[in-house]
């Protein structure tokens, strides 16, 4: 831990900190596309340096993601560093690990971010980001209306699922007898949890084949 707090004071010190709060439309203007920072209220909050493993799990869901969806195009999915702008009152700026958004909600889609709520929102967790994940990040994602909230933690192997009810209130779907867990906001994707635990993680092309998207030879 101590040497990501180092590494965190070090990232923060090579791009001066604003001062004061910011307008979302300033916020752009400071940050750029290597800097990995968010809006909250009006003020820069940056975000510690990712441990290994957990960049290890981003990629792998991101390349499992983007893959699946270019046989599929049902959608687009996105990656840290990129904002997302949460809609209503929220005067949020985040950076989810993971985004997918539908084909119907493209059109949000600026340039440097993306202008509303995404149909699933990725967080792979650490130790320094698990209070904000668990409790503002899955307040703000509920009430934007984020339809899927998966948040994985590689430190307990632990991945939860939440769905967007009727009530507008997250509830746990839980992975079936086979550890699966079968999304609803990204037709006909499906995940088996144990794949990210692995070591070495699956291949891409072998999870595509086992979920049935992929042809034996292709």
């Amino acid at each position: 831990m101590a040497e990501v707090r180092e590494a965190a004071l070090n990232y923060a010190a090579s791009k001066p900190l604003p001062q004061g709060k910011l307008t979302f439309e300033e916020f752009l203007a400071w940050c750029d596309e290597d800097t990995w920072a968010e809006w909250v209220d009006g003020e820069v909050v940056v975000m510690t340096p990712a441990a290994t493993k957990h960049q290890q799990i981003k990629g792998f869901l991101y390349s499992f993601l983007r893959e699946f969806l270019h046989l599929k195009k049902v959608g687009q999915v996105l990656d840290a560093p990129f904002l997302v702008r949460l809609p209503g009152v929220l005067s949020r700026g985040r950076e989810p690990d993971i985004f997918f958004a539908g084909n119907e909600k493209l059109s949000l889609l600026k340039e440097t971010y993306f202008d509303g709520a995404p149909d699933v929102i990725v967080e792979i967790v650490s130790p320094e980001s698990l209070a904000r994940d668990r409790g503002e990040k899955y307040v703000e994602y509920e009430a934007a209306g984020v339809k899927e909230y998966w948040l994985i933690d590689p430190d307990r192997q632990q991945a939860e699922f939440y769905r967007l009810a009727e009530n507008g209130r997250y509830r746990t779907i839980p992975p079936d007898e086979k550890g699966i867990y079968r999304s609803a906001a990204i037709p006909g994707f499906s995940l088996q949890v144990g794949w990210l635990w692995q070591e070495p993680l699956p291949s891409v092309v072998v999870c595509l084949r086992e979920l049935g998207v992929l042809a034996v030879g292709e």
